[in-house]
């Protein structure tokens, strides 16, 4: 590990937290993460080297803790206490992101916000029955397709057709949806003007925003940028 030299607690903190990718596996495993594959799933771009080198460091140092998996497959992760506290990090260093940094077109990865959303749905006001739900993302280089699956509470997000039946059908150009979840645009706005449009079973297409817990940053209003000039 890459050491500081310093005594002061903000170096030593900085050695575990600043490392990349750190910030997002301590939010995946907050977020309810258990398990390897679903750590990377939330994390795209992270390779399985990496995440397997960030997730030995953070148990050296006391902040996961894993555990054999019951069926003898791979390991369960959680935080530990020191790792819970860790996140208060994490959650102070959203808040200022939430408050101070745009929402630029590099991060309208239209998957992560599906996931961030699905990883807090409001759970009581799901289907009792199987629901599956297409995804049609616009406005990025290339066309990208998902499928939500609901089932017995359960939700899954796959990148091939489930063979199932599809209920619902979304389409939504990626910054709308983003900027949805993100609190920064309203659903009845996004509707209105068509930059989310739903096609399908009328009763999930009524029910499906109110199934959104938005992020935990949804409630922080931005700061808006505003240009300067300085006479010469």
């Amino acid at each position: 590990m890459r050491t500081y030299g310093q005594y002061c607690p903000i170096a030593r903190g900085a050695e575990i937290f600043a490392e990349r990718w750190t910030p997002l596996i301590i939010r995946n495993l907050h977020l309810g993460c258990g398990s390897f594959s679903e750590i990377l799933e939330g994390a795209p771009g992270l390779s399985r080297t990496l995440l397997s080198e960030r997730l030995k460091q953070l148990e050296r140092v006391g902040v996961v803790e894993s555990n054999p998996k019951p069926d003898g497959r791979g390991r369960h992760y959680e935080l530990t206490s020191a790792g819970h506290d860790l996140f208060t990090v994490c959650q102070s260093l959203g808040e200022w992101g939430a408050h101070w940094l745009e929402i630029a077109p590099q991060h309208l990865d239209p998957f992560v916000a599906l996931w961030s959303m699905c990883k807090a749905l409001r759970r009581d006001r799901l289907p009792d029955r199987r629901v599956v739900i297409r995804f049609d993302f616009t406005g990025r280089p290339h066309r990208e397709r998902y499928w939500l699956l609901i089932e017995l509470g359960d939700t899954e997000i796959c990148k091939t057709y489930p063979g199932f039946d599809e209920d619902l059908y979304i389409t939504a150009e990626a910054e709308a949806f983003v900027k949805w979840h993100a609190g920064q645009l309203s659903w009845s706005q996004a509707t209105r003007e068509d930059r989310i449009q739903l096609d399908g079973d009328l009763s999930l297409a009524r029910a499906f925003p109110t199934w959104n817990a938005r992020s935990m940053f949804a409630h922080i209003l931005p700061i808006a940028r505003t240009a300067t000039s300085h006479a010469g």
